[in-house]
């Protein structure tokens, strides 16, 4: 009778460990799975406005006379913008490739793909910058010129192409922040996962 009496003492005083346990473990499983949702949602983001971008600036283009001399603006004599739009490409590339693996290791990734996954990130953010800023510097000098340069403006000639190229400009800095965002929530993800000391 007292080993009963003494086992019942145990399993009541275990039975709020085991319970604080179990909630412990669905709260953090809850945390993982809006953490999760949260990246995919973020990495479709981008995607779409990386090729959003790609089509709005692959598809611009305008054919004015200057002093009876024909005159095409497109993005293909530009190197910056073919920089700008490769870059939005290898994006766009890139992130459904991830989409796709992370559907397909949800739930069995390990730290290491975490890494590899924070190092991609990493790499997006920066190539989506550099497209940015090149294709922003040769706006500039398209809108502005550059007179110690002798370069003069040329979007009072072409202004409807100048203003497409603004949009996908804008879609490609969007794309660049929800990069950004993304990059955060990846090295969230490893240190929230580096064993505790």
């Amino acid at each position: 009778m007292a080993d009963a009496k003494d086992s019942s003492i145990v399993d009541s005083k275990s039975s709020p460990t085991s319970t604080l346990t179990s909630s412990a473990s669905q709260q953090q499983h809850r945390i993982i799975r809006t953490f999760l949702m949260a990246q995919d949602i973020l990495r479709i983001l981008p995607t779409l406005l990386s090729a959003a971008s790609i089509a709005v600036m692959v598809t611009n283009n305008q054919t004015v006379l200057i002093f009876a001399i024909r005159f095409q603006a497109h993005f293909y004599y530009s190197p910056s913008f073919k920089f700008f739009v490769a870059a939005n490409g290898v994006v766009v590339a890139m992130s459904l490739l991830t989409i796709i693996l992370n559907f397909l290791m949800k739930h069995q990734a390990s730290p290491i793909y975490h890494f590899f996954l924070f190092l991609h990130d990493i790499v997006m953010t920066v190539l989506l910058i550099a497209g940015c800023a090149a294709a922003t510097a040769i706006g500039y000098v398209g809108k502005f010129g550059e007179e110690h340069v002798g370069w003069q403006p040329i979007c009072d000639h072409v202004r409807k192409f100048c203003t497409t190229n603004l949009v996908s400009l804008l879609l490609s800095y969007f794309a660049f922040i929800a990069y950004f965002g993304i990059t955060i929530l990846s090295a969230y993800k490893i240190v929230s996962s580096s064993p505790k000391n």
